[in-house]
């Protein structure tokens, strides 16, 4: 792990521990990457409550509650599904906020609308909206990953401080 994203686990721990705060993820392109930036973190288990890898549409839809109609629409790179996806990691978890992801990592899976960089992200502490957001990271499937965890973990921080 870098320093920049190490430093940036840790002070996304530091501040949902100063809050009381659990966390959630909810991660598909990264496989995991956002939980384990943030588990590499002495001391997380205050503030990390658990993590879901929910790589396929099936596990999505297991493991989350999103809408299988909504994924068969919209596919799985898509706003409304990483919303979904928030939500669920709330609703089967005992953590107050929650980011969920999901992208096109590549090298393949692009398409005009939804190129090799696409990612959506979503962030939302219970009781409240979401927040979401779509990006467009460049580099190889490593950088597409690594920018997206540190996308995640920043705007953890940013609804922290809202």
């Amino acid at each position: 792990m870098s320093e920049s994203l190490r430093a940036l686990a840790q002070r996304t721990g530091e501040a949902l521990q100063r809050a009381g705060l659990m966390l959630v993820t909810a991660e598909s392109c990264t496989g995991g990457g956002i939980a384990a930036a943030v588990t590499d973190i002495p001391g997380s288990s205050g503030w990390l409550d658990r993590g879901f890898v929910v790589y396929s549409n099936d596990s999505k839809v297991e493991l989350l509650g999103v809408d299988p109609a909504l994924l068969r629409t919209e596919g799985a790179v898509n706003e409304a599904v990483v919303r979904a996806m928030t939500a669920g990691a709330l609703a089967h978890s005992r953590a107050h906020i929650a980011v969920a992801v999901s992208g096109v990592a590549g090298p393949g899976g692009g398409s005009p609308e939804k190129p090799v960089g696409t990612v959506c992200l979503a962030w939302q502490r219970r009781g409240a909206a979401p927040v979401v957001q779509t990006m467009l990271f460049h580099g190889n499937r490593d950088e597409v990953r690594a920018h997206t965890v540190h996308r995640a973990l920043e705007g953890v921080l940013q609804l922290l401080h809202a």
